[in-house]
């Protein structure tokens, strides 16, 4: 789960991360006091994206007139938003990049540093990767102070900004264990011409597995771009919606990505990604139900499974066309462990099972224009 910016300052400033002088501003608060800050200041949309930047999303204004229609631009640019934050303009000596996340492969957590932040420091690490620097953090022990120092001192920062980089990096291992994140990020990390550090931006992200343990931060309804996403999200279920025809049951990552290019070289579109393997492959009614919430025109159910079995999947999308009576053409491609168990259980439905993804979703395209032949 993503935390909004200004979630994370909240929990930076809590963690004595400066941050700089800000205000929460919700859609329906007219009264707004952005005086407080001061000029100039910076407004900056609450989504959950990235690039916002680079989208129009955050803007500098100078006096109160260019607050006042930036605000009003923001909120009706991002309809869904809620909450806009207005913070004063530092003056920026240099960007630094900062995070600490978890590494796959030796199991343990790492930070991640650069002199060189800022919105490019995708760019920086694939064309100049000897910019980004690392160290790997033993679970067991945490961050040592001699690793937060080594780190601080390759920054190229003043002696006064240099220990408050041991500080700001010590502290934010504190946030990435208390919160169970996948993520604790600032970037850029502002060092400024007054000698100080100030965090310009920050994003927790918090392991979907620890959320009740960590019920702070539990989202609403109102939080997600549509019902079917929050239900998905409450489900546990990996879930992406659009604005296509075609909604997609599939399992497996790479099995969806050939799906995902069949269907658009077939000329059709994608409604919604659902994602009905691993430990999904029970919960079809669920799934289905989800997914009857997505505008479509028709539900494409692609599987291959080994562990998932193909008749267990099968069972499940019956009882679901009972319960649920989807008001559109189902189409399945079922595949795998007692994969003929899965086909009796398809034709006693009066579905028809398909053997070929490729065939399957060429039907599925062309229920999608209307073609019934």
């Amino acid at each position: 789960m993503k935390l909004y910016e200004y979630q994370a300052k909240m929990v930076f400033n809590e963690h004595q991360i400066p941050t700089p002088k800000s205000l929460l501003i919700a859609r329906d608060d007219t009264k707004s006091d952005v005086l407080s800050i001061g000029f100039p200041q910076v407004i900056k949309a609450q989504v959950l994206s990235g690039g916002r930047g680079k989208r129009g999303l955050i803007q500098l204004v100078k006096n109160e007139d260019e607050a006042a229609v930036q605000i009003k631009h923001l909120f009706s640019r991002e309809p869904g938003m809620k909450h806009l934050l207005v913070e004063e303009a530092v003056h920026i000596d240099k960007e630094i990049y900062v995070s600490i996340t978890f590494d796959a492969q030796s199991g343990k957590a790492m930070l991640i540093a650069s002199a060189s932040g800022g919105v490019e420091i995708e760019t920086l690490a694939i064309e100049h990767p000897e910019l980004i620097l690392k160290e790997f953090i033993d679970l067991r022990y945490g961050l040592a102070s001699h690793q937060a120092r080594h780190m601080a001192y390759q920054m190229n920062l003043s002696v006064n900004q240099t220990k408050q980089m041991i500080q700001i990096l010590m502290n934010l291992y504190d946030i990435f264990v208390k919160y169970d994140a996948e993520l604790v990020e600032i970037n850029p990390l502002f060092a400024t011409k007054e000698d100080m550090l100030v965090a310009g931006d920050g994003k927790i992200m918090i392991d979907d597995n620890s959320l009740f343990r960590q019920p702070r931060f539990a989202q609403t309804e109102t939080d997600y771009s549509s019902e079917a996403a929050y239900d998905a999200s409450i489900e546990g279920i990996p879930f992406i919606q659009f604005d296509g025809d075609i909604g997609l049951m599939c399992a497996g990552a790479g099995l969806t990505t050939t799906v995902y290019d069949l269907i658009h070289y077939e000329g059709g579109t994608v409604a919604n990604y659902l994602e009905f393997g691993g430990p999904n492959y029970k919960k079809a009614v669920k799934a289905m139900e989800i997914c009857l919430k997505v505008p479509s025109k028709v539900i494409l159910i692609v599987t291959f499974g080994t562990i998932a079995r193909a008749d267990v999947m099968a069972e499940g999308i019956v009882e679901a066309i009972h319960k649920l009576k989807p008001n559109r053409p189902i189409v399945t491609c079922i595949r795998g462990t007692n994969e003929a168990r899965a086909v009796e259980l398809l034709k006693e439905a009066g579905l028809t099972p398909m053997f070929d993804t490729e065939e399957a979703v060429r039907l599925a395209v062309r229920l999608a224009k209307g073609d019934t032949k």
